[in-house]
């Protein structure tokens, strides 16, 4: 026998989501998905960003050791251009005392003699000894006569007596052309 049931069956509803909601969970996945893409994009910007930033760090490095290198440089270049300087002027300075003895003694008449030569400042005082005053005289003329000496002053000459022999004392005075 065939039974036929005429009650409503109990059949399950299919759950109906209203379009706005279905509108509205949508368009929250797809924003979570743009925070997430965005969210990516920066920290990939922010990793370049700080590569970028180590790489300068490093360059920076290499450039303040090349800087200190170059400061060393300039350092010992000035210390070699003052040494430079000196010895130049050491070589200029040397001319003047090897001018100096040169001519007091081609100068020097035979019966004189020095027994001291005190250079200062350019002002020369030569003390000594010679056998007459002749001598003496024979032999400031001789220092007059010079190119490279200026000045030649006899400031004292007084007769002693040297053992048995009777000789002059002398002090000169002059000048030295550089």
């Amino acid at each position: 026998m065939i039974k036929i049931n005429l009650l409503p069956s109990k059949r399950k509803k299919a759950l109906l989501i209203p379009p706005t909601i279905l509108y509205g969970i949508i368009g929250l996945v797809v924003v979570i998905m743009a925070i997430i893409g965005f969210t990516y994009y920066l920290n990939k910007q922010i990793s370049a960003k700080q590569a970028d930033i180590y790489a300068k760090e490093q360059t920076l490095k290499k450039l303040q050791t090349a800087l200190a290198e170059v400061k060393n440089y300039e350092k010992d270049n000035q210390e070699y251009r003052q040494k430079t300087q000196i010895i130049e002027q050491l070589k200029k300075n040397q001319v003047a005392p090897l001018r100096l003895l040169d001519e007091v003694s081609e100068m020097l008449p035979k019966g004189v003699w020095l027994t001291k030569l005190d250079d200062s400042s350019g002002i020369v005082s030569v003390e000594g000894y010679s056998f007459s005053n002749t001598d003496l005289v024979t032999y400031v003329q001789n220092l007059k006569s010079s190119k490279y000496l200026t000045d030649v002053t006899l400031v004292e000459s007084r007769q002693a007596e040297l053992g048995d022999f009777s000789i002059y004392k002398y002090k000169l005075t002059f000048k030295v052309k550089v």
